[in-house]
This record gives C-alpha cells, sequence and structure tokens, in this order.
C-alpha cells in the first residue's frame, strides 16, 4: 500500500496535529452532554472545588469518562493492529477474534459464581478470559497440514466469538443477579465509570502500549513472512509470544473497564495504513492516537442521538464498524 503521507516530518506534523484534536475531543467530552460546562467551570471544579453537584460531576463523572475512552480506544487500535501483523489477516482485531468476548464471559462467571466484586480481581479476570480465548482461537486456526492461514483463525475467531457470547447468555438468563451486576459492561459503555477503575488496570495497558512501540520494528520484519523473518535471524516465535501478550493486556485491559467495545481494531488500523503506510514504527503511535480519538468522538456523538438519554458507545462503534467491515470484506482487506 501506498503510503499518502511520504515524508517522515510530514508524519509527525500529523501525530502532533492528530494529539492536538483528541485533546479537543476530550475537552468537548468534559463540556457537552445532557448538561453543558463552561472550560470555566472545569478549571474552577479542580481549582476552587466547592462540593457542587457541577463540581462533583465533573470530577467524578466527565472527566474520569474522557480519560477512559481515550485510553481504551488507543488499546483497542492498537491491539487490531498487532493482531492483523502476526495473523496476516486484515480483517483480525479483538472483537472479531473472540479477545473481547472471552474476557467478557470470564466476568461474568467470576460474578455469578465466585461472587466476586473487586476492580482487580476483575482486572486479571478479564486477562485471563482474553488470554484463553487467544489461545483458544491460535490452536484451532493453526489445526491441519497447512497450519495458521487468514481464512482458518478469521472462522476460529468467529466460533470463538459465538460460543463465548453464547454461554455468556446462557449463564445471564439463569442469574438475574449477575445479569443486573454486569449489564454495563457487556453493551460495551464508557458511561459510569471512575477513575478507581481505569487505574485497576492502567500500568498493564501502559506497559503493553510501551512494549508495542518497542516491538514495531521486529513486526516489520515478521509481516514479511515467517522465513524472510527467519532468514534475517528474527526469533519469530519470541516475537509472537511477545504480541500476543501484549493484546491480552491491551483487550483484556479495556473490557476490564469499558466492556466489549467492538469495531475499534478494525477501522482505525486500515485507516491509519493507508495514511502512513505498513511501518509499524509509525502504525502503533498512530493506531494509539487515532483509537483514542474516535471513541472520544463516537461517545461525544452517542450522547445527542437520543437525548435527554445515551446510547452506549459501543452501539454508536458498531453502527460505524458494521458497513466499514463489510466494506474492506469486499475489497479483499484493502481501503
Amino acid at each position: 500500500m501506498k503510503s499518502a503521507l511520504q515524508a517522515p516530518t510530514t508524519k509527525s506534523a500529523v501525530l502532533i496535529i492528530g494529539f492536538v484534536l483528541l485533546l479537543a475531543a476530550m475537552v468537548c467530552s468534559v463540556m457537552f452532554g445532557v448538561k453543558n460546562y463552561s472550560l470555566q467551570m472545569i478549571q474552577s471544579a479542580y481549582t476552587q472545588f466547592n462540593g457542587s453537584n457541577e463540581h462533583l460531576i465533573i470530577t467524578t463523572s466527565r472527566v474520569p469518562r474522557a480519560l477512559i475512552a481515550a485510553v481504551v480506544g488507543g488499546s483497542l487500535a492498537v491491539a487490531g493492529a498487532l493482531m492483523q501483523a502476526i495473523t496476516r489477516n486484515p480483517l483480525a482485531s479483538p472483537s472479531i477474534f473472540g479477545v473481547n468476548a472471552g474476557a467478557a464471559f470470564a466476568i461474568v462467571v467470576a460474578v455469578s459464581f465466585f461472587n466476586l466484586s473487586e476492580l482487580k480481581a476483575f482486572t486479571w479476570v478479564a486477562f485471563l478470559g482474553a488470554a484463553v480465548s487467544a489461545g483458544g482461537v491460535y490452536f484451532l486456526g493453526s489445526l491441519g497440514r497447512d497450519g495458521l492461514t487468514p481464512i482458518k483463525i478469521t472462522l476460529a475467531g468467529s466460533a470463538m466469538t459465538a460460543f463465548f457470547a453464547s454461554l455468556t447468555q446462557g449463564i445471564l438468563l439463569s442469574n438475574g443477579k449477575a445479569f443486573e451486576q454486569v449489564l454495563f459492561w457487556l453493551v460495551g459503555s464508557v458511561a459510569g465509570r471512575t477513575m478507581e477503575m481505569l487505574l485497576s488496570v492502567l500500568p498493564y495497558m501502559v506497559i503493553a502500549l510501551i512494549l508495542a512501540v518497542m516491538l514495531s520494528p521486529h513486526i516489520n520484519i515478521l509481516a514479511m513472512g515467517d522465513d524472510v523473518a527467519k532468514g534475517l535471524g528474527q526469533r519469530t516465535i519470541l516475537i509472537k509470544a511477545a504480541a500476543a501478550v501484549v493484546i491480552v493486556a491491551l483487550a483484556g485491559g479495556s473490557v476490564a473497564v469499558a466492556g466489549p467495545v467492538v469495531f475499534v481494531g478494525i477501522i482505525v488500523p486500515h485507516i491509519v495504513r493507508f495514511l502512513v503506510g505498513n511501518d509499524y514504527r509509525w502504525i502503533v503511535p498512530y493506531c494509539a492516537i487515532g483509537g483514542a480519538l474516535l471513541l472520544v468522538s463516537a461517545d461525544v456523538g452517542a450522547r445527542f442521538i437520543a437525548m435527554p438519554k445515551e446510547v452506549p458507545v459501543g452501539v454508536t462503534t458498531a453502527l460505524i464498524g458494521v458497513p466499514f467491515f463489510v466494506y474492506i470484506a469486499r475489497k479483499g482487506g484493502q481501503l
């Protein structure tokens, strides 16, 4: 794919512009909603906090919501880009390959059968569910003489997603209490989340993002094919294993906070590759900014679709992602 942005200085400038747009979107996320707040009100909530409803909403709801949307969006986009690279499948993403569904299923099991309610426990349970699902998809996709192929891993991912979704629905139908506790996770939303929820997973997600940047030169080599990568002296199994750990951390942490938000991991990497080409040294930071910008913007837009009620951001990303997914599939994985 020919890069729309050729010079490194141009790519750097566009990345900075994207970061500025992200900051602007986050400010809009704090300002606009059922009730609007001015910049002066937002500033006074932190410099002259008086315990009023306005200040409480800004500090405990709006600001955490914007930060969570940014972190989750960026993490899902980077996870999707890495999945597409190591599987060489342009339709790969945490939501399509069952990673999100596995993490959500694990949380439902923990609530229904083990009565877990601590945020830190949810974090590790989500990581475990994401890892089990990712391992299952890789195992099923590798069966047969021809080994792992894009079509086989896509089918395995779809099967794993349907499997975990069915189990999740079955458990919830038989346990009304669990349904009430985890409903706000299953719809995929950043509303009603707290800073405590974000902070419980943030260290792992930040470390995973840093590792993704460090792995990006190796992913470039791996993208040439296993035989070429091995010929250049790369330890392909080690690189794939490290990338898998990063994907599980990013996707599992995102589900632990916001639930299974879909299609961000497909939409953003394709747009980014159209802009900067196939160099993952640029793709990873662009996906982090682009995914954050997409989810924050989608969350702001979701507030105005059915005013005064709010539509979960997972519904908004699905409305955008389904036609995009069909378009990419018809184009053979190319924009």
